[in-house]
């Protein structure tokens, strides 16, 4: 198979992975299951990168039976709505549009009492579009420490089980805020395991973490003495049990509350295994729940390609393997490139593949951006060092975004409208 070829069958593997995470349909198979005539008012709030496309199916299959709506979502992932405010925010730091519409999305919750539904649409990206600080902590203060945590490497359990002590909406508090009115959550998850509880800080989810694992997190990455003054305040306050912990199992807020799963990672790798099956490949997938250091997780997946290529073994050629989950990247003092997850991992596996024929990668986010760029991610094989030998320094530098752009190997898809973390695409294509 030409280089051409193959770049052309991982797109159309990855697109089939997207096709399968659309949200609006998934929606629609849910709300399909509703008797919504017992309710007498029905508010739709929600927070998500995938807020809009889901927004969009309330709208299709509820219409006038909305009272109103508000959903966060990010800068550009917008469409045109009638009875549902779309309110654009940044991300992934939080910003104060971001703040101001979790207020009134917490006021609209509030609102709503016995005999009323509240829709909740929970997708990636919900963390830092719902962010609503709780007291002492500032908006500036939480984007402080978010900043902090991403640069630290924390994966998303950690940084949420900080987030959701530090917020009057996550980690059930939006529950808490709604009842005695019926919730209905639905979820599409981009955290690994699809635990309620993690998916966008879990606003309607009962919340496992405390606040001493919150203060926890923050030790192990030694920013505890780094963080705010507020922020540590506030966590102090809740180890002495002067302020209430977040809602847990068995809590009263959770009586009338259903939190269910419409989409993920792993059924965006089952079609994305069944696209490049009948494109002729041979397909593995690895896993769903791949987390760790990026560099090093990609250096595990050019090493199973290379086995692939010298042996056949896990998976004879022409080959597929996909893998999904979320990596993580930890920036180093020195470091002032551009890139994002996706991007160093086609980077880093690109020097391990260096002159072995016949293979690609292929690494982007579902949602269409990594980290903050414009790209979702990077396309490398193993003539990718040939065309820019100098890859180790930009890798050292984080600058794979500058790399890449360079080849014209960077994925830009636009926003996708879902959000269902990384998908992780090798091919080794059939001997010459």
């Amino acid at each position: 198979m030409s280089a051409r070829t193959l770049r052309q069958h991982a797109r159309a593997i990855f697109d089939a992975a997207l096709a399968a995470a659309d949200p609006s349909r998934a929606v629609e198979r849910h709300l399909a299951r509703i008797d919504f005539s017992r309710f007498h008012n029905i508010y739709v709030l929600g927070a998500g990168k995938a807020g809009a496309s889901m927004a969009r199916a309330c709208e299709r299959v509820l219409g006038r039976r909305i009272a109103t709506g508000l959903v966060n979502v990010k800068d550009g992932h917008t469409t045109r709505l009638r009875r549902i405010l779309l309110n654009e925010c940044g991300h992934p730091e939080p910003d104060e549009r971001g703040m101001h519409g979790a207020e009134r999305i917490a006021a609209l919750a509030a609102q709503a009492q016995r005999g009323d539904l509240v829709l909740c649409l929970i997708s990636g990206g919900a963390s830092a579009l719902l962010p609503l600080p709780a007291p002492p902590v500032t908006l500036e203060e939480k984007r402080k420490l978010t900043g902090l945590l991403l640069a630290a490497g924390a994966d998303i359990h950690e940084m949420n089980a900080v987030r959701k002590h530090l917020s009057r909406i996550k980690g059930g508090q939006l529950a808490r805020l709604a009842a005695p009115a019926r919730v209905e959550s639905l979820l599409l998850s981009d955290v690994v395991g699809d635990n309620l509880d993690v998916i966008g800080s879990g606003p309607t989810a009962p919340d496992a973490s405390t606040f001493a694992d919150a203060a926890a997190v923050l030790k192990r990455y030694d920013l505890w003495r780094r963080a705010p003054k507020a922020v540590r305040v506030r966590i102090e306050r809740g180890l002495r049990i002067e302020i209430p912990e977040t809602p847990k199992p068995g809590d009263p807020a959770f009586r009338r509350v259903r939190n269910t799963v419409i989409g993920g990672n792993r059924l965006a790798l089952t079609a994305a295994a069944a696209r490049a099956r009948e494109l002729g490949y041979r397909t593995l997938i690895l896993s769903s729940e791949i987390v760790g250091e990026t560099r090093e997780i990609a250096r595990m997946h050019a090493a199973i390609l290379r086995e692939a290529a010298h042996t056949g073994h896990p998976v004879k050629p022409p080959a597929c393997i996909i893998s999904g989950g979320e990596t993580t990247v930890t920036l180093t003092p020195d470091g002032n490139g551009l890139g994002g997850r996706n991007q160093e991992f086609a980077l880093a596996a690109a020097i391990d593949l260096a002159g072995v024929p016949n293979t690609l990668v292929f690494s982007a986010g579902t949602d269409g951006t990594d980290g903050p760029t414009d790209a979702a991610g990077a396309i490398a094989d193993g003539s990718t060092l040939a065309r820019n030998p100098d890859a180790r320094r930009y890798l050292d530098n984080h600058d794979s975004y500058r790399y890449f752009e360079s080849l014209g190997d960077l994925v830009k898809t636009g926003p996708t409208h879902t959000n269902v973390m990384d998908v992780r695409i090798m091919l080794l294509g059939a001997p010459q």
